[in-house]
Parts: C-alpha cells; structure tokens; sequence
C-alpha cells in the first residue's frame, strides 16, 4: 500500500508575505511608541530667558496640567492655574479665557486676572491683571504681538507662539519693574500674544459658518 504523500512545504511567497506582516507590525508598534513618547513630552515646556534686567528667569507651561510658572532670582514667583477637571481649549495654551476657572498668584497672593472672551477684534483677546494697586493689560497690536501696559502706560511688547516661548522687548522710555516682566512673561506663555486684524477674523469666522 503506497504511503502518504509527505506535506508540501510553505511556499517562498507566503513566508515571505508573513515576514513582511510581521515587520510591518514591529513598525507600527514602533511608530505608536514614538507618537506616545512625542505626546508625553509635548504638553510641558520650560525655557530659561536671559533679561538684561532681571537676570534668569524660568518660564513653565504644562498644557496638560492647565498651569504656568513664571520665577526668578529677582522676580517675584507668577502662578497660573487652571481648574482642574476643565475641558481644555487647544487654541489656548493654559487652555480657557473663562476667568472663573482660572486662579493667578503672585508670591502666593491672589490677583484680578479678567481674560476677555476672544472675538472679532484684536482688543478682544486682551487680559488684564490688578494687584497691589496696579493693572496691567497684555493686548494684541499686530499678527505676533502684544504690548504690555502698566497703568496704561505702554512699557513693553511680548511675542509667543502658545509656545510656551516669550520674547519681551521694553520700550526706551519705560522703566520695568521686575513685577512688570513676572506678569508679560506669565500672560503671554499662558494666552500666547498677537492676533490677525478684524477684516480676516470676520472672513475666518464666516466660513467656518459655510456647510461643507
């Protein structure tokens, strides 16, 4: 009686489409581990500016977390908080405009801070501070900027991103105090500084209203 025949082996072309699913599966995993590693370390940024002024000063912004840290050798500490369990815009970097779910210290004693909503003009994107019988006011006054007021007093400009990054540039005039260069610092890494002028608002604003 004849023997079974013996079993065909594999064919070159199904090992070599199993390799191939195999490393295109190693690859994925490894994309994922590098996007995963990417996130992780997106939210929170920390950079050591260098004033003129007022020496080193740290500026932290945990996107995450909802929280800014502005402090220095010669600056007072800024903390801005966000509440916890908010939804978190991504256009914002400390994540709202909403006062009420924001909390500014400076050295551990609160302060006024009044985000205003963020509309159709350059003006509605200001915020403002009062503390130890000062205001302040970051506003936009170009695409990248912001100027800084005191008092009214325009003392200096503030460029960021969102970030996390600020370049603050004082005025000849202006004589900054080291409250003055804790708060930009602080307002602009947590709102970011400039914005378009209202003509372009108002088209951006009118086709996200268009279907499709």
């Amino acid at each position: 009686m004849p023997k079974d025949p013996a079993p065909a082996p594999a064919s070159a072309a199904t090992d070599a489409k199993d390799a191939h699913d195999a490393d295109a599966y190693d690859e994925y995993d490894d994309h994922d581990e590098y996007e995963d590693d990417e996130y992780e370390e997106k939210p929170v940024v920390e950079t050591v500016v260098e004033e003129e002024r007022f020496g080193t000063i740290t500026v932290r912004l945990d996107m995450k977390a909802g929280e800014v840290t502005v402090e220095g050798e010669s600056v007072p500490r800024i903390e801005l908080l966000r509440a916890e369990g908010t939804e978190a815009d991504d256009h914002i970097p400390i994540g709202t405009r909403d006062a009420s779910l924001l909390t500014l210290t400076v050295d551990g004693e609160e302060a006024v801070l009044d985000p205003a909503k963020g509309r159709l003009t350059r003006r509605s994107y200001r915020v403002d501070v009062r503390h130890a019988d000062h205001t302040w006011r970051l506003v936009p006054d170009s695409i990248p900027g912001s100027r800084l007021l005191r008092d009214e007093e325009h003392i200096g400009d503030f460029s960021s991103d969102g970030d996390g990054r600020v370049i603050a540039e004082w005025r000849e005039d202006a004589e900054p105090e080291a409250l003055d260069t804790a708060i930009g610092h602080a307002l602009a890494a947590a709102f970011g500084t400039g914005a378009q002028p209202m003509w372009m608002l108002a088209v951006e604003a009118a086709s996200e209203m268009l279907p499709g």
